[in-house]
């Protein structure tokens, strides 16, 4: 079959604004497509940051980010529709203005703790979001891809994990987002909505503030305090840098064997938290890991084979640990002399009525 092209596309992404959003959308914009972003700026955004309730530590520094984060898509002529997902009329209206021929749903509580402790905000932020852009999908839109999580397979069995392992996930955040997957499959056999269901794996990489592990480490060592990791450390996770995952959703959309398919889109190869950790400690010598106990609502985890996507969309990742991680911590610095040097300033998106 041949590529479809990506310029000239209309394509919506659905909670847009967030850390893997703005970076699909800049790689979607540069490559010519018309992109448009959805975003109620309520979770790990602006909007949850500005809260009279919020008390985290670095809240400075991450309206820093979501400011660079902001400016980059106005920079790049890309806008932001500030909607929240879980009004279905007004989603319905910019279905009907925008008219997408491609559907990015990302709008979903990110993180696996959180959902545990809080499973209606979680549902309310991600089942009820991805459930009105089906519908509003349907009959409309020529491909809906949907972001589940290696979270779905639960404890990992064997060396590694393909798209026909069985599913068993654990905990709440693994649960939704398998159902999830069900529910996009299910409207493909209803409504015939052409579907790509993509499954990351910890991902890092610029202008992320959901406290992701690789995060967490370089801003205690940034401080100068030391690292902790829940269990021995010998826990792998298939790292995966944000520019390989912007590029494997770039494959979905030019490939037309991506439709109504499942992909492990990750670095595919398991990493343990003591080889990041050692990283860390190259780059800032001298801090100290300190070791407690595991979280066991978090699965054993590993290896995604991503040898599907490759055969069938030409994935090909290209940042290993020891390259993405080292990028990532490099911004990071820079960000910290920017953070000191420049006063806050608030950078609003450019909204569309």
């Amino acid at each position: 079959m041949s590529l479809i092209e990506i310029a000239g596309r209309r394509v919506m992404l659905i909670g847009g604004a967030g850390f893997i959003g703005h970076n699909l959308a800049l790689e979607l914009k540069r490559r010519g497509a018309e992109v448009s972003i959805v975003d109620g700026l309520q979770v790990n955004n602006l909007l949850s940051l500005y809260t009279a309730t919020n008390t985290l530590a670095e809240r400075e520094l991450y309206l820093s980010i979501l400011n660079e984060r902001l400016e980059l898509l106005r920079s790049a002529d890309i806008p932001v529709h500030v909607e929240d997902a879980r009004d279905y009329f007004r989603l319905g209206l910019l279905f009907s203005q925008l008219k997408p021929d491609v559907v990015v749903l990302l709008a979903a509580v990110s993180h696996a703790s959180r959902s545990n402790k809080d499973p209606y905000h979680t549902f309310d932020h991600s089942f009820r979001t991805l459930e009105n852009a089906l519908d509003s999908s349907r009959s409309k839109v020529e491909h809906f891809i949907y972001f589940s999580s290696s979270m779905v397979y639960g404890n990992f069995e064997g060396d590694a994990v393909d798209e026909e392992t069985v599913c068993n996930p654990l905990g709440i955040y693994g649960a939704l987002k398998f159902g999830g997957e069900k529910l996009v499959i299910a409207y493909n056999q209803v409504f015939g909505l052409p579907y790509t269901i993509v499954r990351p794996s910890a991902l890092y990489g610029e202008r992320c503030i959901s406290r992701r592990v690789g995060q967490i480490f370089i801003e205690n060592a940034m401080r100068g305090q030391g690292l902790v990791i829940k269990g021995d450390g010998t826990d792998c996770l298939d790292f995966t840098y944000i520019g390989d995952l912007v590029n494997g959703i770039c494959c979905c959309i030019t490939h037309p064997e991506a439709k109504n398919q499942i992909f492990n889109m990750t670095f595919g190869q398991g990493r343990s938290l003591n080889d990041m950790a050692g990283i860390i400690k190259d780059e800032f010598p001298g801090i100290e890991v300190q070791y407690q106990e595991r979280d066991s609502l978090m699965p054993e985890r590993g290896t995604l084979n991503v040898n599907k996507a490759r055969q069938l969309i030409g994935y090909e990742p290209q940042f290993p640990l020891e390259v993405g991680y080292r990028h990532y911590i490099q911004w990071y610095r820079e960000l910290f002399e920017r953070v000191k040097t420049t006063p806050h300033v608030t950078a609003f998106p450019q909204v569309n009525e």
